[in-house]
């Protein structure tokens, strides 16, 4: 017998034609990705009892948005995270991330040191949860602070608020500058840069231009014992062997790995981005 689904947990149902179907706890929601090339395995009926949609086809528009609460939690990969549908159709977690949060925190429990990790372009901070439940001492850094209180308030949902978290609302490439002239170091880094973003004082990224120094800013504040580097990316083109070949150019003699990222459910797979990792022996 198929055990039933948690009210709390996250799912694929469906994925196809440009779209995925998602249970987030008690919600279905249907929104656009862009992989997803075949066809959908379940009848169009599935979809349409979704309770809430989103698509960018005339702008980014949310359908039947009131359906949802203004916020409701989820527990995956054995985090929690506070959820709330915004104007870009996002939603404060991507389930994508699951198998990097486990490898995190095993490797940083694994690692029988004490173990200082930065997670840049934190998001909601599911990489930073998953480091302090394995043991580290982190610091989160995003460039928006509202994303930064909701990572904080997801530490709080997960009773982790008075582990060694840094809170940082920043530029990535202004404080990588600031921690290299203090001799601050960190034995592990992740980053998940974005493919375009604007920082709160006009500044922007752009992945093309700006990943090589990146990676080089991430050399500089690396510990003499580094533990691993981290690297993941959304960036449609950004394959997993141009990933490996960036990241084992910038780390020689790291053992480097990548793959793809998957949204996966019982009976439903679905790629989104790909993760290199660096790991130091």
């Amino acid at each position: 017998m198929k055990t039933p689904p948690r009210d709390d947990a996250y799912e694929l149902l469906d994925s196809g034609r440009g779209r995925k179907l998602e249970r987030f706890g008690r919600y279905v929601l249907a929104r656009p990705c862009s992989q997803a090339l075949w066809r959908p395995a379940l009848a169009p009926d599935a979809w349409r009892r979704a309770d809430a949609a989103f698509d960018r086809e005339d702008g980014n528009r949310w359908h039947g948005r009131g359906n949802l609460p203004k916020e409701w939690t989820v527990t995956t990969a054995g985090i929690s995270f506070k959820l709330g549908g915004t104007d870009f159709g996002h939603l404060g977690i991507f389930p994508e991330q699951r198998a990097q949060w486990k490898w995190i925190r095993e490797t940083v429990s694994g690692a029988e040191r004490p173990v200082s990790v930065l997670n840049l372009f934190a998001y909601s901070g599911g990489s930073t949860l998953a480091a302090a439940q394995g043991g580290a001492e982190v610091c989160h850094l995003d460039a928006a602070k509202g994303m930064v209180q909701w990572a904080r308030e997801n530490a709080a949902l997960n009773g982790l608020q008075e582990r060694p978290i840094r809170w940082i609302a920043d530029d990535a490439h202004k404080f990588l500058r600031r921690e290299a002239r203090r001799a601050r170091r960190y034995d592990a880094v992740i980053f998940d840069p974005p493919t375009f973003g604007r920082g709160a004082n006009g500044e922007t990224y752009k992945i093309e231009r700006d990943l090589q120094e990146t990676i080089s800013l991430v050399r500089d504040v690396l510990s003499e014992k580094p533990l691993f580097v981290l690297f993941s990316s959304h960036t449609p083109g950004l394959s997993c062997r141009v990933a490996e070949l960036i990241i084992a150019q910038a780390f020689p003699g790291a053992a480097v790995e990548s793959g793809e990222m998957l949204l996966e459910g019982p009976s439903a797979c679905c790629p989104s981005g790909i993760y290199c990792r660096a790991v130091f022996h």
